[in-house]
């Protein structure tokens, strides 16, 4: 589920529902440009902001909540966001000095992501919680100690008041995704050492990299091709990052200049599950049993039972089919060798002339993606 905290309307003369929060008590919201924004500094927000969400995980079958770049609004020159009256009323009580606005801004985002990662933890625990940031968290020259990186543009930390690094350093925040969306080699946000300076700043937590399809298809590497092979070689190679999300979903469906076909052939051509979340639960379901091979009229068919309590999130949630044919090596690590996943304890088998031997593997997987061990069966096809 993907959603945006604080912004309400994209302009004022934006229609809204009749009985929108908004219309009822328009206090606790402030227009900066040509927007309207809950206002960040009233806890009131945070507690509405929290029911949404819990609401959303609730009572819908959600693998995450998501948010992206939007916290406090991107900057307009010469103008300073209006929160005078709920810095007066709140900032002196929490702490902060005329003089410490900025920390009191970031204060009110750190409080909201607190709170949601609890809310999030107290009614579904498996369900994630994850964040899209802009791909700058601050700049060399912002940072007294020299930790930012070697850039020259928007900062998270001091512009959208988003302290990205103490999220995941505090395991508010389950997974990190950067929009990285420059090119290789761009003067004010060079692709390479934004994507090195993340991998060392995550504290080994699942971190996956935002790439920008247009600018990655358009720009030209020193080979002359564009710059996809070098972009996923970069990442691949840095340990501490996880993956990559492709923006925007419009250009992947529509194979802008081939990308489609080049994940396909040469990136993802086989399917891969889902990274486990060990540092939500680092438990594993039980092995399946009884694997049989069923025959029906019009199928053949491989049954399994599995142990779990229904509802709990670490009990079997999917099992993973792999299958392996006769005298190869049984490995689990090879995303080849999955055939298909199913929520049912059972899968049906394909037909090849009943003379081909396979070893079929089933293993369970929670909510939190731990997978269990494997358990086997011998069948001819």
């Amino acid at each position: 589920a993907w959603l945006n905290p604080y912004r309400v309307k994209l302009s004022e003369n934006q229609t809204l529902i009749k009985d929108h929060l908004y219309y009822k008590e328009p206090h606790r919201f402030v227009k900066y440009g040509t927007q309207i924004f809950f206002d960040p500094g009233l806890p009131e927000n945070r507690l509405y902001i929290c029911k949404v969400v819990k609401d959303i995980v609730s009572r819908y079958d959600v693998d995450a909540v998501h948010m992206d770049d939007y916290f406090y609004p991107y900057p307009i020159a010469g103008k300073d966001f209006p929160d005078n009256q709920s810095f007066a009323k709140y900032g002196s009580e929490q702490g902060f000095s005329p003089s410490q606005r900025l920390d009191w801004r970031r204060n009110n985002v750190n409080t909201l992501i607190q709170e949601i990662k609890q809310t999030i933890v107290l009614t579904k625990p498996w369900v994630r919680f994850g964040i899209s940031p802009f791909g700058i968290y601050r700049n060399k020259r912002s940072t007294p100690n020299g930790t930012g990186s070697d850039t020259n543009g928007l900062q998270n930390y001091d512009d959208l008041y988003a302290d990205i690094k103490l999220w995941v350093k505090n395991g508010w925040i389950d997974y990190n995704m950067p929009q990285v969306y420059w090119e290789i080699g761009h003067k004010a946000a060079d692709y390479t050492t934004l994507v090195k300076w993340w991998a060392e700043n995550n504290y080994e937590q699942p971190l996956y990299i935002g790439q920008d399809v247009t600018r990655t298809m358009d720009a030209v590497s020193a080979s002359g091709k564009n710059q996809l092979e070098d972009k996923m070689n970069q990442q691949r190679n840095q340990p501490n990052i996880h993956g990559s999300c492709m923006w925007s979903g419009y250009n992947i469906a529509e194979n802008y200049k081939g990308i489609a076909d080049r994940l396909k052939s040469d990136y993802h051509r086989y399917p891969a599950l889902i990274p486990p979340y060990s540092h939500m639960h680092r438990g594993k379901p039980k092995k399946v049993k009884d694997i049989k091979e069923i025959y029906t009229a019009n199928e053949h068919v491989l049954e399994w039972k599995a142990d779990g309590k229904k509802g709990s999130p670490e009990s079997p949630v999917y099992f993973v089919i792999y299958r392996f044919a006769d005298g190869q090596k049984e490995n689990l690590d090879d995303a080849q060798n999955i055939v298909g996943t199913t929520r049912n304890p059972y899968y049906v088998l394909p037909y090849e002339g009943g003379t081909k031997k396979y070893k079929y593997v089933i293993t369970a997987v929670d909510a939190f993606h731990n997978e269990s061990k494997g358990k086997s069966k011998k069948i001819k096809l």
